[in-house]
């Protein structure tokens, strides 16, 4: 898991540079696809950032075209941040040959071993979502004492 966990984290660099990113920028266009529209506090919360860099960061990504602010239609106090970069071409292009090569490589499993692969998959990024929180908690306290 170690492993593969390194491994993700290299490509995303490598998908952040080719796009002209900033490894954060990247990380956080990736966490509004995942989530869908959120408010800037709950990227700050999502990606460890202060809300004053989420600020500058949401600045910068739509400045160049990934994300967009929207009004909340449930609070007009708040604005949302809307992900709006999978229409870019430059985006399809960096995904396109790991696209292929996965879809192969599950082509090659059985549908059980597909449902048993995607389960594990789903429990291993709760775990690690939970583990995050962890130790972003213990972050915080180490920064307060």
């Amino acid at each position: 898991m170690r492993g593969l966990g390194t491994r993700s984290v290299q490509y995303q660099h490598n998908v952040a540079a080719f796009l002209g990113l900033y490894n954060n920028d990247f990380i956080s266009i990736d966490i509004l696809r995942e989530k869908g529209p959120i408010t800037a506090g709950e990227l700050s919360k999502l990606t460890g950032l202060a809300t004053g860099s989420v600020t500058a960061l949401i600045d910068r990504l739509e400045k160049s075209g990934y994300v967009r602010r929207e009004q909340d239609p449930r609070d007009r106090r708040k604005v949302i941040i809307v992900p709006i970069y999978e229409e870019r071409e430059e985006v399809g292009m960096a995904y396109a040959s790991l696209h292929r090569a996965m879809t192969d490589l599950a082509g090659s499993y059985s549908e059980e071993e597909l449902a048993m692969v995607s389960r594990f998959l789903g429990e291993a990024s709760a775990v690690i979502e939970e583990q995050i929180e962890r130790l972003s908690e213990m972050t915080r306290s180490r920064r307060e004492s």
